[in-house]
């Protein structure tokens, strides 16, 4: 079996690349490009490198990310090994692109989109290798016609593969993206998957590039779509409130923040999906009857929009 790891690297800074220009066109405002590496050093922890692209105080996103990186160490993290405990002590490598995207309107919905590789070196020489990622839709107030729009791109990057992978990977982001201290979904979701590596190496990263292919189609069009919404301080003041669900998950459930903070990543670029202003408020719930009202009631219930 032959793994092209060289491949999926170009792959993926093609990908940030494209994905960055487009959102530039958007917003108007360019996005800080921060190469950086790191030296070796410690045990379990190896050199790496990437990229982090930032738009901070844009004209349509308060604050996004763009981030590539290839962290290699000798040691895989705890996190890492939890399925897979035979490959505990194992070397390793991982790359990927993340991005997640705040916008200021809060009629524009929060993304997030990732597509990783990860790959163990066992002493036999063996490369064990697996892909993941997929994205997600996190809108603080809700339209149908939207979340059927961003659900149906994300059934049509994966229909080339079969269709018994959309309902699986769509499952497994409800499942995923769930804040069980909440008992509540993060957003509405999208696609999910991980430890991905079968039938062969060509076929799993062909998924991953028709996923990460898909993510600009499934967005633009509804970030430019309700992006000059008027809003008034109601509106802001549910979004505020609503990214606190968004900063609970990053920092308490999600796999690729522990992962990174664990693996001694480079800690900017880890957090950069954090947004720049959050709210929270003991015990409240919204009005009945209300737009906000509605985001619990419709939107933040697993269903099939597609």
């Amino acid at each position: 079996m032959s793994v092209n790891s060289a491949a999926v690297k170009e792959y993926l800074l093609e990908l940030q690349d494209l994905i960055v220009t487009r959102l530039e066109q958007v917003d108007g405002k360019k996005f800080i490009r921060d190469k950086w590496q790191r030296e070796a050093g410690g045990v379990g922890i190896g050199a790496g490198g990437g990229i982090s692209c930032i738009l901070e105080e844009g004209n349509v996103f308060e604050r996004g990310g763009v981030a590539f990186s290839h962290v290699q160490g000798d040691k895989m993290p705890a996190s890492a090994t939890a399925h897979r405990p035979e490959l505990a002590g194992c070397s390793w490598e991982a790359m990927g692109v993340s991005l997640v995207m705040h916008p200021r309107n809060p009629y524009a919905p929060t993304t997030h989109a990732n597509v990783r590789m990860f790959m163990a070196h066992k002493p036999d020489g063996e490369a064990v290798f697996w892909f993941g990622g997929g994205m997600d839709l996190t809108p603080y107030y809700g339209f149908e016609e939207d979340a059927v729009h961003f659900h149906q791109i994300c059934k049509n990057s994966l229909a080339p593969f079969g269709d018994d992978l959309h309902p699986k990977y769509k499952k497994w982001c409800d499942e995923y993206f769930f804040l069980k201290h909440r008992n509540e979904p993060r957003g509405i979701g999208g696609i999910f998957f991980d430890d991905l590596s079968v039938p062969d190496f060509d076929t799993a990263f062909a998924i991953q590039q028709s996923v990460g292919d898909h993510f600009l189609s499934a967005y633009v069009p509804l970030l430019e779509k309700r992006m000059n919404t008027p809003y008034g301080e109601r509106e802001r003041d549910f979004q505020l409130y609503r990214r606190g669900r968004y900063v609970e998950f990053n920092l308490v459930i999600d796999r690729g923040t522990i992962f990174g903070l664990q693996s001694n990543g480079r800690t900017e670029s880890i957090l950069l999906s954090m947004p720049p202003l959050v709210k929270w408020r003991y015990d409240w719930h919204p009005e009945a009857g209300t737009p906000e009202a509605a985001l619990y009631d419709t939107f933040l219930k697993p269903k099939d929009w597609v």
